[in-house]
């Protein structure tokens, strides 16, 4: 089942973009990989935000996904190191363009909805959370994996909008919750049944299109500097010299990690760590 609904329209390239009214929809558009984002569509990605900033007629941009996810996170792979750079000026950059895409949508002039089913996982779960609404399929899974695979959080902002308490639950520990407890944790606004999906997430942005453009983009900006005025950029380009501090820090414990990771897939080196600790606890 496809939610985010083509409706029988080919989408054009990894990311598509559908021009109704007033409103832009944005759709990812890799289904086979469930809409993982790769280096490609991150620049698809911004290039269709760039097209629905600089259109006039735009008010609000839709961001869904097509076929069964969201996405299931961020699929970046790093390439080359360039000559005479280091390891980890290499994974900074990196990982740079990630947050860079996050912070795009926080700052974008214009009201931003999400629209997730199926998953809506690590980064691209932060994407959705920086969305000034984020309307939910009764069947979306959310998570924030990155600790089970010995990695950071690109931009850790989700403490911000959810609370210590909900994103300690979400990064520390790095399981999955349906979208009702997403719901109450306030990284969603409203659960839809599947087949709703997009047609509810259409009417809100239909609504916040038909109020005053000046009055909604100028409130938007006040309450997002609120939040850098609290600190909140601050803290978000500190964590990301975290982020680069694990990933490019190796301990025995990650070297063997991804050495099963690489021959023997996730299961199998997330299996090996929890048998490995289980004989140390009580």
């Amino acid at each position: 089942m496809d939610p985010a609904g083509l409706n029988g329209k080919a989408v054009s390239g990894l990311v598509g973009i559908e021009l109704r009214g007033a409103i832009a929809e944005i759709r990812l558009n890799r289904p086979d990989k469930l809409n993982a984002i790769n280096a490609g569509m991150l620049e698809e990605l911004t290039l269709r935000l760039a097209e629905a900033e600089q259109d006039p007629e735009v008010r609000v941009v839709l961001l869904c996904g097509a076929g069964r996810a969201f996405s299931a996170g961020f699929d970046l792979e790093s390439g080359p190191r360039p000559e005479g750079m280091s390891e980890a000026e290499h994974t900074r950059r990196e990982l740079q363009r990630a947050f860079d895409l996050i912070m795009r949508v926080w700052d974008f002039p214009k009201p931003v909805i999400a629209a997730v089913h199926g998953y809506c996982l690590g980064s691209s779960c932060e994407i959705a959370a920086v969305c000034d609404l984020t309307i939910a399929a009764d069947d979306c899974r959310f998570g924030v994996p990155e600790v089970r695979f010995g990695s950071g959080i690109v931009c850790l902002v989700l403490p911000w909008l959810i609370g210590l308490k909900h994103a300690n639950e979400l990064l520390l520990v790095g399981g999955q919750i349906d979208a009702t407890r997403a719901a109450g944790m306030g990284l969603v606004n409203v659960v839809v049944p599947a087949g709703a999906l997009l047609d509810r997430a259409r009417e809100l942005a239909a609504e916040i299109a038909a109020n005053d453009a000046l009055a909604v983009a100028l409130t938007r900006r006040a309450i997002r500097r609120s939040f850098d005025m609290a600190g909140l950029r601050d803290a978000l380009v500190a964590a990301l010299e975290t982020d680069v501090e694990i990933e490019t820090t190796e301990t025995p414990e990650s070297r063997e990690f991804n050495r099963i990771l690489a021959e023997r897939g996730p299961k199998a080196a997330i299996a090996w760590r929890a048998s490995r600790i289980a004989g140390k606890t009580c």
